[in-house]
């Protein structure tokens, strides 16, 4: 069994970076439950996504009392991440734990990087009127 402090720290440090930087356990909680908890890959990734909801809807209410939330465009991504997580959640039982360790460190490093570097700006097209 495992102890219940290291979980519920994991837990907190996950809400927190969850709240302030709106990253959620795939970034933040799987990484922490693989290499501190020894939980395998595929579970831990199972592990993560039923936490999303009650996190997200904490941070949701939140937000939505600031008037942050935009809840058209949240429905429309909403449509295709569904369809993706069906997908997905179908087709990662063929990849070994090794294997998906390696393409989420490899997607985690690529994700920081480009927030770090930015994108080029492109200006906009100036219409001769």
């Amino acid at each position: 069994m495992i102890e219940l402090i290291p979980i519920i720290a994991i837990g907190l440090f996950t809400g927190f970076l969850s709240g302030l930087l709106g990253v959620g356990g795939g970034v933040v909680m799987v990484p922490l439950m693989s290499l501190f908890l020894g939980i395998e890959q595929h579970l831990a990734q199972g592990i993560s996504m039923l936490v999303i909801i009650p996190t997200s809807l904490a941070a949701i209410w939140q937000l939505h009392k600031k008037k942050l939330v935009d809840y058209q465009s949240a429905a429309l991504f909403a449509v295709g991440a569904i369809v993706g997580a069906v997908l997905s959640s179908n087709f990662v039982q063929y990849i070994s734990g090794a294997d998906l360790k390696k393409i989420f460190g490899i997607f985690i490093i690529y994700s920081g990087t480009r927030m770090i570097l930015g994108k080029k700006k492109i200006k906009p097209v100036e219409k001769n009127a």
